[in-house]
């Protein structure tokens, strides 16, 4: 049950991520790199602050920092050029490719429902993103594809991490000053902006939906095989476009009700767990 809770709880703040960014980077209120920097700035902060408690933060690597980083910059600098349902279903086919393949390169064998689940889930991810007939830019396919398989690399690398808050402040904490660094250089260059409702969505962002989010995620994938990991990140699109009803008065469209059915019904097949054959009874000897 507390695998359970905790996989909700991540993959809700995900979806809360999604709006968030959206809500600053869609309204005109931040640019990218501002945006990036007071994200991974203000979860820095209040995860070291809550670390503390606990000696202090450890666990993390530089190697896990950069692919929280790169996934965090190439993110929400893909929004300039992607519509949002496509980078949706750009971002989350990489993370499948990555996670099932690393998982499958590492000995995983993902049984036939767990591929016929992501097959299932996929078609109502495509279903919801593709709306009509559209041009990709190459530059934002790029940076979403490497957003995704960033993403992939951080979540593989947080099954054999330290404590989830000591080892998800550490990776905020040497993340942190990467995006500063590509603020610093986006306000030299005259190409930044943020209002106060941009820097407030952002630390919500940072502070709450990334930090604790992360922290969330990462306590729950020690007890995740990887191909199951990645299909249940499968829900955020669907969790944030119900959200988007919800909260910011988007549209309930058939194409949305059938895609979400697709999707979730993809995850339960994809994750339900295989009964144990019968053990046959012993027969009874003659005499």
């Amino acid at each position: 049950m507390r695998v359970v809770l905790a996989t909700a709880a991540a993959l809700i703040a995900f979806a809360a991520n999604s709006l968030l960014c959206r809500a600053a980077l869609g309204g005109g209120h931040a640019d990218a790199a501002s945006f990036t920097a007071l994200r991974l700035a203000s979860g820095a902060a209040i995860l070291l602050a809550i670390s503390r408690r606990s000696g202090g933060a450890r666990g993390g690597s530089w190697t896990s920092a950069a692919a929280l980083f790169i996934y965090a910059a190439a993110f929400s600098f893909a929004y300039f050029f992607l519509p949002a349902g496509v980078g949706a279903l750009l971002l989350f086919g990489a993370v499948q490719v990555t996670m099932i393949g690393a998982g499958i390169a590492g000995g995983e064998r993902p049984s036939p429902s767990v591929w016929a689940g992501l097959v299932l889930a996929l078609g109502g991810l495509a279903h919801l993103s593709l709306r009509g007939s559209f041009m990709l830019s190459p530059g934002g396919t790029l940076l979403m594809l490497a957003a995704g398989a960033a993403w992939g690399v951080y979540s593989l690398r947080g099954r054999s991490a330290g404590p989830p808050v000591l080892a998800t402040a550490d990776n905020f904490r040497r993340a942190a000053p990467m995006a500063i660094l590509v603020w610093f250089a986006a306000a030299l260059a005259g190409a930044h902006h943020v209002t106060r409702a941009g820097a407030a969505l952002a630390v919500a962002s940072g502070a709450i939906t990334s930090g604790l989010g992360y922290v969330a995620w990462y306590s729950a994938l020690p007890h995740l095989t990887a191909a199951r990991a990645a299909v249940l990140q499968l829900s955020v699109p669907v969790l944030a476009a119900a959200g988007g009803v919800l909260l910011l008065g988007e549209v309930l469209t058939a194409r949305l009700v059938v895609a979400g059915v697709a999707i979730l019904a993809g995850i339960a097949l994809a994750t339900r767990r295989s009964r144990p054959a019968p053990t046959p009874s012993p027969t009874p000897a003659r005499t």
